[in-house]
Parts: structure tokens; sequence; C-alpha cells
């Protein structure tokens, strides 16, 4: 006997509710937090208290293999991420190569730099030799995703957990002035402003300046065309992470580039000279042209003439700087 047609209808209107139910059930029970973890994406397995005002975060990342790289915050006056109602106006400060997450802090004034006390600034890891990037990996991608992790991961891990804002400025030296200039143009309204010092700012501008890049990424016994693979064959991946190629996406922002001329100037030991920053100045000019010439708005240059590649120029420079970057924050 066949049933009914309304009995079949509530038949199927019961089953629909019992699936739904099911589904309400399985959104409000509590997840383990290693499925927290993959849907976030990166989580701070460790806080530790270095230093008055600033705090190492321990994160594992999804984008670095599982791996976990240290975070150090500068913490403004004020600051305890257990209030989720107070978000701070955010600096990022990217390391060069060869350096880590300390360097700043280390080599640096920027924990007495008063300007910044109601400022959170974040320093991250980013690889001895990392660059900024998710590496090619011969087209395989994955580990290392350095610009992911920082970009997708630690930023809303920050704003959600820590206190950071969503008003944010960028800067960086050597490896970090590209990087700093990359996440500013690849990443429209994410960061106000960007400052890079000394920075690699058009790797492709010869094959003198190409050379020398790929003489870093192969620095630590790496497979150098790992990272962006060959500037000729896979010349599109360079033109992607060179702040000259993405020179427009840069014009509306308020940029600060600076540099010497590798020469010995009046912060370097008598003598001493710096082809890498002969280099990067000669990158840096090629960078200035091209934004005047799109029409950059709000762009400062400070091309100092003598001065070699080293944290005192560096630290100068972020003093120089910081009246820009402050400003793109709101201060």
């Amino acid at each position: 006997m066949t049933a009914a047609p309304h009995t079949l209808r509530r038949t199927r209107r019961a089953r629909c509710l019992l699936l739904v139910l099911a589904a309400l059930l399985l959104t409000l029970a509590p997840r383990p937090a290693s499925a927290l973890a993959a849907h976030r994406g990166a989580e701070v397995v460790a806080r530790t208290q270095v230093a008055e005002r600033q705090v190492d975060l321990s994160v594992r990342s999804a984008s670095l293999g599982g791996r976990t790289v240290k975070v150090r915050l500068l913490t403004p006056d004020g600051w305890n991420p257990e209030d989720r109602r107070r978000h701070w106006p955010t600096l990022w400060l990217l390391h060069g190569c060869c350096g880590d997450y300390t360097s700043w802090t280390s080599m640096t004034d920027i924990a007495r730099i008063d300007d910044l006390r109601d400022v959170l600034v974040v320093m991250p890891e980013a690889g001895w030799n990392g660059w900024y990037s998710d590496w090619w990996n011969h087209g395989q991608g994955g580990d290392p995703a350095w610009e992911t992790f920082h970009t997708r991961e630690l930023a809303p891990l920050l704003e959600r957990d820590w206190g950071a804002g969503s008003r944010r400025v960028v800067a960086g030296l050597s490896m970090g002035g590209q990087g700093a200039l990359m996440y500013a143009a690849r990443h429209p309204g994410m960061f106000r402003a960007a400052a890079a010092y000394s920075g690699s700012v058009h790797p492709l501008l010869d094959d003198a300046s190409a050379e020398r890049i790929l003489g870093f990424f192969g620095g630590q016994g790496d497979d150098p065309l790992r990272v962006w693979g060959d500037p000729v064959a896979q010349r599109a991946i360079w033109k992607a992470h060179d702040p000259y190629h993405l020179a427009r996406r840069l014009t509306s922002l308020p940029l600060y580039l600076s540099c010497g001329d590798g020469a010995t100037g009046p912060l370097d030991p008598p003598g001493t000279t710096s082809d890498l920053e002969a280099d990067f100045n000669r990158q840096n000019h090629a960078l200035a042209t091209a934004l005047h010439r799109l029409g950059a708005r709000h762009l400062s240059t400070h091309f100092y003439g003598p001065g070699t590649h080293g944290w005192a120029y560096w630290q100068r420079e972020l003093h120089a700087s910081l009246p820009m970057l402050l400003h793109g924050l709101g201060r």
C-alpha cells in the first residue's frame, strides 16, 4: 500500500528537522585544540616576558609546516591582551637577511622611543634568509610560506587575541625593506604607510642585482631556485616579488625610501665600504624614479650619499621616518 501524499510530506519534514538538529549539535560541540589550530592556521603555544614591555610569542604555524617560530612584541603602556575591547595601532618592523625577530630590539634604541609607548610594535620571525615569500619550491609550494604566515595567520591572530588593531604601518631594512613594500603592494589596505631602509627594492634591475639576490638565496646551502625560481624562466614570480614592478600599487600610500651609496660615511669606521649598499642604492633610485613617473602622492626619500649597510644608519632612518609612520597610525 502506498503512503498518502500528506504522510510523505510529514516524513520528509521530520527528516529535514533531524538533519538540521544534528548539524546544530555538531556546530555547538566543543572541538579539540588540534582542530581549532588547523582551522586558524596558527596558534600561540607559549608566551615569555623577556624585558620591560617586551613579550615573545611562540607561534606554531601551518604555513611553516607546523613549525614553531617566535614573534617579539614591544607593548604599549596599559597593554592587556585579556581586555578584548582595547586594540592598539600597530607598527610592523621587519628584520633583514641573517637577522631574526630580536634584531630591532637588540641593535637599536626602539624600546626607549617615547613616541612608541602607545603603539604595539610587531617584530616577526621571517627566516634567516626567508625573503618574506611563499617559496616556489620548484612548483610544489609549501614550507616555508612566510608571506602567508605573516599576512593570513599572524595578523588575524594578533588582532583576535593580543590587542593589535586594524590600523597598521610597516617598515623594514634590507631584505625586510623589500618585504615591507611587497606586503604593502600585494595586500592592499593592510598597511597605511611603508618605509624601506637600504631595501632590496628592485632585484630585477640588472643581471648583477639578480645574481646578488641568488647568492643570498643560496647562502644557507639551500638550492637558490627554491625561493622564486630562475630569474628568466620564472620571471613572472620574480616580478611579483619586486617592488619596482609593483610600484603602481604603491602610489597612493605614504612611502619612505632611504639608502646610502656604499662609500665610507659619517657613521662608519674609516675605510669601510659596501658593494651591497651601492647596489641597493641603484635599486632605490630606480624605484623612486618609477614612483614619481606614476604620480606617487606621498613619497619621501633620503638618499644620503656616503654610508654603508649598517645598523647605525637604519636606527637613524627609523627615527627620521617615524613621524610619517605615526601619522599613518593616526598619532
